[in-house]
């Protein structure tokens, strides 16, 4: 495996971008953060705890049917000569994707795309035997869309996988909008894979949000911990708690950092300071849940036509194949 990692300019203007991105957000109202930030180390590292823990299930389903499904992927997707996986975690379902991937006479393009460092060191890692030529990209994922249209070159045919219902965190106008840039990197005939977390049971969902161990409270409040450290700020974290919502209207589940008392903050790096009251919550995360249904109708409206859909029945989920027209 011949390997490209991300320069030190990337890590430079990603923390760059981090203080400027928790400056804009906390200036909000709801204040905000955005989850990508969620995933420094220790986050990530907790992360994959959450998704081995009995109450998320999603992560399991989607490992099923990518197993399962895997050499029907590349039978529908032909002439694959590059591969990007936007978000790729610890690397393992890309891995059971290639482990299905047929013969050729010479090694794959894959290009890995993150904003977390250790996640992309991680998968690196775990695609150390893999036949593939390997390009690691520290960046948001429509920065590494455009490093990888730039990066192609002649090669025949593409497949982009954007796994772990990771555009559930995109509100509607952004998923659109993360649509068409994804669709904007391909050319026609080039492949889409996509998993998505379906609608299901109200207290199911809190569950997974809001686990009885506390690890996702701990992999929330870990932000504030990470622009403490990384920023120079001041958050406390004992006067933070960690709250998960069902929003039915939206079919959302909202993560939430609720605030037990007033208190003052101060972030140097990002040349901010504010008063938060007592109650008051910083949004966090948002985890949109979708149908088949919908989800194929979503790609439709954004040069995407459907090819094959896998759903999941023991945890609700659903795996689909598209095609850029």
């Amino acid at each position: 495996m011949l390997t490209k990692t991300a320069s030190a300019t990337d890590a430079v203007a990603a923390q760059a971008q981090f203080a400027s991105d928790v400056a804009y957000y906390l200036a909000l109202h709801p204040r905000q953060l955005p989850s990508r930030y969620l995933y420094d180390p220790l986050g990530s590292a907790l992360f994959e705890v959450i998704c081995r823990l009995p109450w998320y299930g999603l992560t399991r389903a989607e490992n099923r049917l990518l197993t399962a499904h895997a050499a029907d992927v590349w039978r529908s997707a032909r002439g694959v000569e590059t591969l990007v996986e936007l978000g790729p975690g610890s690397g393992e379902k890309l891995a059971v994707l290639l482990a299905a991937a047929p013969t050729r006479p010479k090694p794959l393009d894959v290009h890995l795309v993150d904003v977390s460092a250790s996640a992309l060191a991680q998968s690196a890692q775990t695609l150390r035997a893999a036949n593939v030529n390997l390009m690691s990209h520290q960046a948001d994922y429509e920065a590494g869309l455009v490093r990888f249209a730039e990066a192609r070159g002649t090669a025949r045919g593409a497949l982009i996988a954007f796994l772990g219902s990771n555009l559930g965190n995109f509100d509607s106008p952004g998923r659109e909008e993360f649509l068409r840039a994804i669709r904007a990197a391909l050319r026609p005939g080039d492949s889409f894979l996509i998993g998505v977390d379906v609608i299901k049971d109200e207290a199911e969902l809190i569950n997974a949000y809001d686990d009885p161990l506390g690890v996702t409270a701990a992999f929330n409040r870990n932000l504030l911990v990470r622009i403490n450290r990384e920023l120079g700020g001041n958050f406390a974290l004992s006067e933070f708690s960690h709250r998960a919502i069902w929003n039915a209207e939206n079919s959302r589940v909202e993560m939430h950092l609720c605030s037990r008392s007033r208190q003052p903050i101060r972030i140097a790096e990002s040349k901010c300071e504010f008063i938060i009251e007592a109650d008051e919550s910083i949004w966090t995360e948002s985890s949109y849940k979708f149908s088949p249904t919908s989800l194929a109708e979503l790609l439709a409206q954004n040069g995407f036509a459907l090819t094959e859909q896998w759903l999941d029945d023991r945890d609700p989920f659903v795996l689909t194949l598209a095609v850029a027209i």
